[in-house]
């Protein structure tokens, strides 16, 4: 067979053609010029980055007969044996497959005689994590003390594997993963010298699926131009990959901005139709949304991997999203696609996934709220104070001028339970000099039972509670209610505000409510008998009230 295939073909052959590697290929270049070259190395980092590559481009400089500049000239009997793999002074051993004690033994036995043809003996030991620790053990003092003649490369993927004992007589290079932007050129150059048209939105999509390894993204381009032919295009690199078009992203962002569950449905049998894989969709989705998340808190494009027409469309599309829709939005994405692994029923969770994204609520900033809540005011016919959030105190001031007394307080103990929070008693309330509604006592004994069933039509058990409490009195547009048991009490105490926002609907004011034991019940309880000093002490201060 004499096709070569990418990766073989156009592996580099000098530390200048190495891609992405730039701190490793300068520091052994200046090395073996200064004559400072070590006697053990270690590459490490993710597959088809390089590590085999500047290796061999190593073991050729130290033994080429005339070097250029650090590089090695590929021309001489040395270069090319090691090239062809023929060099009886340069081992490649492969660490999985010859990982037990009697391999390294016989490997510490070898190095002791001098190269046959060469300057230098070259060990590379790719993998090297796989040696087993008695292994590792035999190589010890032969790697911190080799022959002069001898230098040892291990390769490796995982190097937290390694032993300390290995790493501490090794000179360490940790290799990258290539940038796109780097695999895109490197693979320009390949299409221009082998003839082949591609445009660029094909070759950022080879890049991308790549995922960082040179290797990996030549052998995609092999798979390419096998379908392809010699013209390559985007639309038959999707088709050859099945990778989901950019375009279906884009239709995921109208369809949330539309909020049209029937699309979204849609959406998700297409995807099942087509066949792609519905954890890569999400995968995509996640980093479409990282692009627009991205594009809303620099205000600019750059930083995103793709094409220049597709940065002008996220310039555009997040325009229509705040950055806090867009991280909730990816957060539940990512989240949608960790349970995807183990659903077993993959598409009905994808499916309802994507319709959560649709109905989530868009989320507004304070700053909005208070301009709506500023322009509401001065639309306002008797430009009345609003109340916020249905809030007990709303339109209501403290007769002493204290302010803070003014802001609801609550009582919290740690890991705090619905049935542990407590609300301050209410102030004596006046009202203020302005045109608002205030509830009286003979409307407020006239409408209580019309009050009470809306409450019970809203929430049933609230209503019944109610029921079974009294109305007292009503002092300043502050009703008081008395209870007989602590359930009833600790209800309404936690339900104040609720019941402010109904009394607003009935009586046409947000009245609030001031809860008490009734006297008799106190006495039954014996509430009135002195109390321990720390329980009067959270009374006084903290407003608590027993569970």
């Amino acid at each position: 067979m004499t096709y070569i295939v990418t990766a073989r073909k156009w592996r580099p052959t000098t530390f200048k053609d190495v891609v992405g590697q730039a701190h490793v290929s300068a520091t052994l270049k200046n090395a073996i010029q200064q004559n400072r070259l070590g006697h053990a190395y270690i590459f490490s980092g993710p597959r088809g980055v390089g590590k085999t590559t500047i290796a061999r481009i190593l073991a050729r400089v130290l033994n080429c007969a005339e070097p250029v500049n650090g590089d090695p000239c590929n021309q001489c009997e040395s270069c090319q044996e090691i090239s062809g793999g023929r060099s009886v002074d340069v081992f490649e051993i492969d660490g999985a497959s010859n990982r037990g004690v009697e391999e390294i033994r016989n490997l510490r036995e070898a190095v002791r005689y001098a190269p046959a043809k060469s300057k230098y003996k070259v060990y590379i030991i790719d993998e090297v994590h796989m040696l087993t620790k008695e292994a590792f053990n035999a190589l010890l003092k032969t790697l911190e003390e080799p022959p002069s003649h001898v230098l040892f490369i291990f390769a490796t993927t995982e190097v937290h594997k390694v032993p300390a004992t290995i790493l501490s007589r090794c000179q360490r290079f940790d290799f990258r993963r290539i940038a796109i932007n780097d695999i895109i050129e490197r693979l320009r150059f390949i299409s221009k010298e082998e003839a082949i048209t591609i445009d660029d939105d094909a070759l950022l999509y080879i890049a991308k699926k790549g995922d960082g390894s040179m290797r990996d993204a030549q052998s995609i381009f092999d798979q390419v131009v096998a379908f392809s032919g010699t013209s390559v295009t985007a639309e038959q690199v999707l088709e050859t990959l099945n990778i989901v078009d950019q375009e279906l992203y884009f239709e995921v962002t109208e369809i949330l901005r539309a909020q049209d569950t029937k699309r979204g449905l849609q959406l998700v049998a297409q995807i099942v139709d087509k066949g792609y894989d519905m954890r890569e969709f999400l995968s995509g989705l996640a980093e479409h949304m990282r692009n627009l998340l991205t594009v809303t808190t620099t205000g600019s494009s750059d930083l995103i991997e793709t094409s220049a027409e597709y940065r002008d469309r996220y310039t555009e599309e997040a325009k229509h999203f705040s950055d806090v829709d867009l991280i909730r939005y990816l957060r539940a994405t990512l989240e949608l696609h960790k349970e995807l692994r183990w659903s077993l029923q993959p598409r009905i969770r994808l499916e309802s996934g994507i319709i959560e994204l649709i109905k989530m609520e868009k989320t507004a900033d304070i700053q909005t709220l208070v301009t709506r809540l500023d322009e509401l005011k001065k639309n306002s016919p008797d430009n009345t104070d609003i109340p916020i959030m249905g809030s007990a105190t709303a339109g209501w001031n403290n007769p002493t001028g204290d302010t803070e007394k003014n802001t609801p307080r609550v009582l919290s103990f740690s890991n705090p339970s619905p049935g542990m929070v407590r609300d301050n008693p209410p102030a004596k309330y006046t009202p203020q000099p302005s045109s608002m509604k205030i509830i009286t006592a003979e409307e407020a004994f006239a409408r209580w039972d019309e009050f009470v069933g809306a409450v019970r039509t809203a929430r049933i058990n609230l209503g019944s509670v109610l029921s079974q409490s009294k109305l007292v009195d009503v002092k300043n547009g502050c009703v008081q209610l008395s209870c007989e048991n602590d359930f009833q009490l600790n209800t309404l105490r936690r339900s104040k505000e609720y019941l402010g926002e109904i009394s607003k609907r009935v009586f046409g004011a947000a009245a609030p409510f001031e809860i008490t034991m009734s006297q008799k019940q106190k006495k039954h309880n014996g509430e009135e008998k002195k109390e321990h000093p720390i329980i009067e002490a959270m009374r006084r201060e903290l407003g608590a009230e027993p569970m």
